[in-house]
């Protein structure tokens, strides 16, 4: 069982995939992280070594933030753009798309589901 940077990685998926698991680590950091550490991108999770595993976490551990570091980070970096009262910071409150996209018809992630509006009606023809 790979354990690294507090996640269990998926047994049965390549390292490179089993990686993208972590927040913080997506395809391209997956490549950087296993070239330095050199292990193969081919391995599957459940054939690495414990000494391979222990390379990709002193890796992982130079490179810089991940999982609860970084969600920590991002969290403290809305909550200063909330605080100083910036554009961003007023999005995020509202719960609005922060990089100027429209929201007329669009951004019904950020927005969440459709809310009903009283008396309003579908109009059929």
């Amino acid at each position: 069982m790979a354990r690294i940077a507090g996640v269990d990685l998926p047994l049965n998926k390549r390292v490179e995939i089993g990686l993208t698991y972590i927040y913080g680590i997506g395809l391209a950091r997956s490549h950087a992280i296993l070239a330095k550490a050199g292990v193969s991108q081919d391995v599957r999770v459940k054939d690495l070594t414990e000494d391979e595993v222990a390379r990709i976490r002193k890796v992982i551990q130079e490179e810089g933030y991940v999982e609860g570091d970084l969600r920590k980070r991002v969290q403290m970096d809305v909550r200063r753009l909330i605080d100083i009262g910036a554009y961003r910071g007023a999005r995020h409150r509202a719960g609005l798309p922060c990089r100027g996209q429209r929201t007329h018809t669009n951004a019904r992630t950020h927005k969440g589901p459709r809310r009903a509006i009283a008396g309003k009606k579908k109009v059929t023809k």
